[in-house]
């Protein structure tokens, strides 16, 4: 198959993440970056080794010699720029949340799925090594008939005596705050597993209500740094989604998985599962799945969603083809069910109580 000419709209993370993933998978050809930010795209082509850089992405996304348009940026362009990628004719990758709101994440799905290009949304810890190993346990039928799923998250980014993170973290506005960050990714994975959710009702709290940054400036939080999600979902199944992160000296996550054939417990070390008519729980191996290409993606902090990422585009390649793919990747109709599930939960949180969907 020729390959997939990528270009990356972002160098934040579009740099540490997106773009080792895409050269660790055979298939696609990272070809130029952009920014609209002329010198730090000028520093992280040179870091990266990519002369084709811009910083004009509405020139950008209508190159012809572009494939495929992996838009990395803040939250708060992502309608903008996934839309006129897409009404170019260009495939799209699109990083999570997929939008502000569900209205925005809505007019990126429809105009993916006019322009009949291949578009996905980074929901790429699904893929990470104990989510799928989780998944195919799911996907193999060990759960039966789905009962309970909770997932918990905790850690300390926001306590105060954690270093302050970048101004927009804190400003829901511009896509800040846990829910967005963190939570997105569990609405994903637990609809990925169970289906898909009826009813919202939620909780979300700023603990900090102010942060003073790095520059010495102190700004009003408005975005959450707690929140607990409960989900009802279509199978019957209940959900708990819970993540803080003002915990000084916490850092973990947990998952538990109830179904009426088996049972399943990730404690953030091992994951552990059974069957009902079995003796009791074992030890269940993580993926130990690596890039097909071999690629090493390294041991930095950032190694873990590289490869996930990775393994994520490796799956998605079989779409390219006009071929249905190994598992499902997460598409943008899923990224606008995430984005659904958020804004219910805000307006629970508001006082909506018990929010259908």
């Amino acid at each position: 198959m020729t390959p997939i000419r990528v270009g990356i709209v972002g160098v934040g993370w579009g740099a540490l993440v997106h773009a080792p993933a895409f050269r660790a998978v055979h298939g696609f050809e990272l070809v130029a970056l952009c920014s609209q930010t002329p010198q730090r795209v000028a520093e992280m082509g040179e870091r990266l080794g990519i002369r084709d850089v811009s910083s004009d992405w509405r020139a950008f996304v209508r190159r012809g010699d572009l494939d495929l348009i992996s838009v990395a940026t803040p939250v708060v362009t992502h309608r903008e720029m996934a839309v006129a990628a897409l009404e170019a004719g260009k495939h799209v990758l699109c990083e999570k949340p997929q939008a502000l709101d569900a209205a925005d994440a809505r007019a990126i799905r429809d105009a993916a799925e006019k322009s009949g290009r291949v578009a996905a949304v980074c929901f790429e810890l699904r893929w990470s090594r104990e989510r799928l190993a989780i998944w195919e346990w799911v996907r193999a039928g060990n759960l039966g008939a789905p009962y309970f799923l909770r997932i918990t998250q905790s850690a300390g980014y926001w306590h105060p005596s954690h270093p302050p993170q970048s101004e927009w973290m804190y400003r829901r506005a511009q896509g800040g705050g846990y829910l967005m960050g963190l939570q997105s990714h569990d609405i994903d994975f637990a609809c990925a597993l169970l289906g898909e959710p009826t009813a919202v009702a939620a909780d979300l709290r700023t603990s900090v209500s102010r942060r003073s940054l790095a520059d010495g400036r102190e700004v009003e939080v408005d975005a959450d740094d707690t929140g607990t999600l409960l989900l009802r979902m279509q199978s019957g199944a209940s959900v708990v989604l819970s993540s803080s992160v003002v915990g000084a000296h916490a850092a973990g996550i947990g998952i538990e998985l109830f179904g009426s054939e088996g049972t399943l417990v990730w404690n953030g070390r091992q994951l552990l599962a059974g069957r009902a008519s079995g003796a009791g729980l074992s030890p269940l191996a993580l993926s130990a799945r690596e890039p097909a290409s071999g690629a090493d993606v390294g041991t930095k902090r950032s190694a873990s969603l590289v490869r996930a990422q990775a393994l994520m585009l490796e799956d998605w390649l079989p779409a390219f083809r006009g071929e249905a793919t190994a598992r499902p990747i997460p598409s943008l109709r899923d990224g606008w069910r995430v984005a659904r599930v958020i804004d219910a939960a805000r307006e629970s949180a508001a006082g909506a109580g018990w929010v259908a969907l």
